[in-house]
C-alpha cells in the first residue's frame, strides 16, 4: 500500500509515519517546517522513519508543489499538516492559518480527483465546536468555534464534506481532541509542565486550572487513522478522545504523584480561544471505525514524562 502523510515532521505525523512503516507500508511524507516551533525538534521526530527504505521524504509547502504528481499512485492520504495553536491565530497571523489550513486542504482535495484514492483521512480537531455547554460533545452538536483556528479546521472538515458528497472522494474527518505523549510540540500544556518541574521553574496555567480536556493518547491517536482506512465510512466525522474529562489541576496532581515532588503553580488570565471544557461522545468511532482508547491519562503522562526527562537529560 502506498501512503502520502502531509506534516510527517510534526508530533502526530512522524508517530504515524513510523505505525504504517511498521505495518510494511510505502510511505511519502511532505513537510515545510514552518517555523511555529525549532526545525530540530522536527528533524529528530523523523529520525526513524529516515532510516527506513520504505520512507520517502520531500521538503515542500503543499501550495507550492505539483500535488497531482505526489497523490498519483496513493492508496491513502492521510492530511496532519496545519497550521497549529488557537492562541496564535489572531490578527495578521491569520493569513498563515487560511493558506495552510483552508488553502492547502482544498487544493490537496482537488488533486486527488479522479485518482485511484483509497481513503483520504483529515485531521480534525475539537476546537471547531467551541465553548458548547453540550457535554459529552457529539458529531451532530451545533458548531461554534471561538478561535480562528478553529474556524480553519472546521472549514477543512466541510472541504472534505463537500469532496466526498460532490466527486465521490472518501474522506474521513477526525477531530482530535488534545493529544499528548511523546514529541507533543512544544507549546502544549504537558510539555511545557513537565520542562518546567525538570528545570525547577513555576508553572503557569491560563485560567484557574478548573478548565478540563479529554486528553487522548498519541497511540489510541494513531490506531484511530489506521482504522479510518479500514473503515467503509465515507463523507463522514468522528470524534476521537481518551474517554475521560480532567481538570488542568487533576492534572498536575497526576503529575505530582510521578515526580514525587510538589510543582509550584502560578495563574494568570485565560487567553482568548481557549474552551472552557472539552469531552468527546466516542460511540459513533466506537462502532464505525473499532475505535477505543487503550491507553489510561496516568500510565500516557508518566511516557511522556519519562521521554521528556531522557530528551533533557541528553541535551
Amino acid at each position: 500500500m502506498q501512503c502520502l502523510i502531509t506534516g510527517v515532521a510534526g508530533f502526530i505525523g512522524s508517530h504515524l509515519s513510523e505505525r504504517l512503516l511498521s505495518l510494511g507500508y510505502d510511505v511519502v511524507g511532505i513537510d515545510s517546517f514552518v517555523d511555529y516551533y525549532p526545525r530540530s525538534i522536527k528533524e529528530a521526530n523523523l529520525k526513524e522513519s529516515m532510516g527506513n527504505p520504505k520512507f520517502q521524504f520531500i521538503e515542500a509547502d503543499l501550495n507550492d508543489i505539483d500535488l497531482e504528481a505526489l497523490v498519483d499512485g496513493k492508496d491513502y492520504i492521510f492530511h496532519q499538516a496545519a497550521q497549529a495553536g488557537v492562541r496564535k491565530s489572531w490578527g495578521k497571523e491569520f493569513k498563515i492559518y487560511t493558506d495552510c489550513n483552508i488553502k492547502a486542504t482544498q487544493t490537496l482535495l482537488e488533486a486527488c480527483l479522479n485518482k485511484e484514492i483509497k481513503k483520504f483521512v483529515y485531521a480534525s480537531s475539537s476546537s471547531v465546536y467551541g465553548d458548547t455547554e453540550e457535554l459529552p460533545m457529539r458529531e451532530g452538536s451545533v458548531l461554534r468555534p471561538i478561535s480562528p483556528y478553529g474556524v480553519t479546521k472546521l472549514a477543512g472538515e466541510h472541504l472534505a464534506c463537500l469532496y466526498a458528497t460532490n466527486f465521490g472522494l472518501p474522506c474521513v474527518s477526525l477531530r482530535y481532541f488534545t493529544v499528548y505523549g511523546p514529541r507533543q510540540r512544544p507549546d502544549m500544556a504537558f510539555y511545557r509542565f513537565i520542562k518546567a518541574h525538570l528545570e525547577g521553574k513555576q508553572l503557569t496555567i491560563f485560567g484557574d486550572g478548573e478548565q478540563t480536556r479529554d486528553f487522548t493518547f498519541i497511540s489510541d491517536i494513531i490506531d484511530a487513522n489506521i482504522e479510518a482506512t479500514r473503515s467503509e465510512a465515507e463523507g463522514e466525522v468522528f470524534n476521537i478522545g481518551g474517554g475521560s474529562r480532567v481538570s488542568i489541576n487533576q492534572v498536575l496532581n497526576i503529575l505530582e504523584g510521578i515526580a514525587e515532588k510538589k510543582i509550584p503553580r502560578q495563574y494568570i488570565d485565560v487567553q482568548k480561544g481557549d474552551v472552557r471544557n472539552t469531552y468527546a461522545d466516542v460511540s459513533k468511532a466506537r462502532m464505525c471505525l473499532r475505535y477505543k482508547a487503550k491507553v489510561g491519562l496516568e500510565k500516557g503522562l508518566k511516557v511522556q514524562f519519562e521521554w521528556l526527562s531522557e530528551q533533557i537529560a541528553e541535551s
